[in-house]
């Protein structure tokens, strides 16, 4: 195993009714002035909008609000809620709703804090110095943006997703109630249990010699999403099972499940932000439509990896040698993403990839033929186009 720090300061309050302790939580951060950040209609509809106000009115905290918040957040309303922040004196961002609403939080709140335009924080061409307070009221379980130090924001210009890694972005608390994630439609739900594992998968697949306690916490994760987003999707409403995937959707991003790795590998990652960069497809489903491809590519390089994963995750019988059960492995994990309606493949979420598509995605992914991605096996611009291609249909 490798050394290794782990930072996790954010301030949990998970179960019912933790909302109406919003007041109290942000009041204890001595801010002047908060901005409420939300996504569409469903935080209104719900009145959990109308239940965080109360709670800050009661508080004495003073707040502006602003919504418009999309899947794979726009550097666009990021720069419109920074404009804001300025004008009104705003301090500190309460996050209501999933990552995507957390992610141009955190993007604001590096903006009010810095000078200059945010984007370059994203492009790599700047390292931000500050980032105002956030905190968050979590509406799904998915991104764990609410524990983790990561926010990711797309550019319209070029339509490039890009993320940004700091441990200034963590939330000063996190407020977690199940309840807030009965009415998601089956898809999302499916789809932030995906990203959930994705979470996890990216670190478990390493080269390095890791921590065994690491492994089977990963290992105990995995097997804990899958159950729980079944039983999730039969009931709704089965409490058990929304907490079980809220709770870990935050311990899968928020280092536990890397402790004594390198860190990870992070290829589908870098392969999906470019799909839902350029095609707007949901994160999680995007993930699940390269995973395998990727996995395929890689496992050669080190099969045993795969074949630990085959046995202790997706319960398979050993085979012949590893490559075999390593296989076996990865066909059960497909199979599982196909059981909760995920795509395995890009066409399956109505994208049909033309040549040059796959030769575009390439290109921005190796930002341009600058880098290579990933740690597993390092896949430079004519290896991501091979993954894509295998992942086209």
């Amino acid at each position: 195993m490798q050394d290794f720090e782990y930072y996790t300061p954010t301030h949990v309050v998970f179960g019912k009714h933790g909302v109406e302790r919003v007041g109290e939580l942000i009041a204890a951060q001595n801010c002047k002035k908060v901005l409420i950040h939300y996504g569409g209609g469903s935080a209104k509809r719900s009145g959990l909008l109308d239940r965080v106000i109360n709670a800050l009115e009661q508080a004495g905290v003073s707040y502006v609000t602003l919504g418009g918040v999309v899947p794979n957040p726009r550097l666009g309303l990021v720069r419109e809620g920074i404009g804001l922040c300025k004008r009104e004196g705003v301090d500190f961002i309460l996050a209501v709703g999933g990552g995507s609403v957390i992610d141009s939080s955190k993007a604001i709140a590096y903006g009010i804090a810095n000078d200059g335009d945010v984007w370059d924080f994203y492009a790599k061409k700047r390292v931000p110095q500050a980032c105002a307070p956030v905190g968050t009221i979590l509406t799904i379980a998915a991104a764990g943006s609410e524990m983790s130090n990561s926010s990711v924001i797309t550019n319209e210009d070029g339509w490039l997703k890009r993320g940004l890694s700091t441990e200034l972005c963590r939330c000063k608390f996190a407020i977690m109630d199940p309840t807030l994630t009965y009415t998601l439609p089956a898809y999302q739900t499916a789809s932030g249990a995906a990203d959930v594992m994705m979470h996890t998968m990216e670190r478990y697949f390493t080269q390095v010699d890791t921590l065994g306690l690491t492994d089977s916490i990963a290992e105990s994760l995995l097997k804990s999403v899958m159950r729980d987003v079944t039983a999730a999707l039969k009931n709704p409403e089965d409490y058990d099972a929304r907490a079980g995937l809220m709770w870990a959707s935050s311990l899968s991003h928020n280092g536990l499940t890397g402790c004594g790795t390198d860190g990870g590998d992070w290829s589908c990652h870098q392969l999906e932000h470019e799909l839902s960069g350029k095609y707007d497809v949901a994160h999680g489903a995007g993930l699940c439509a390269v995973w395998s491809s990727w996995a395929r590519t890689v496992m050669p390089a080190n099969p045993a990896r795969f074949a630990k994963f085959a046995v202790n995750v997706m319960d398979v019988q050993p085979g012949a040698d590893d490559i075999e059960t390593a296989n076996r492995g990865i066909d059960a994990m497909e199979a599982f993403f196909q059981s909760i309606g995920m795509p395995v493949r890009i066409n399956q979420m109505g994208i049909e990839l033309t040549e040059e598509d796959i030769r575009e995605l390439a290109y921005k992914c190796s930002f341009m033929d600058t880098r290579k991605i990933g740690r597993f096996v390092p896949l430079d611009k004519e290896a991501i186009y091979e993954v894509y291609q295998k992942a086209k249909a």
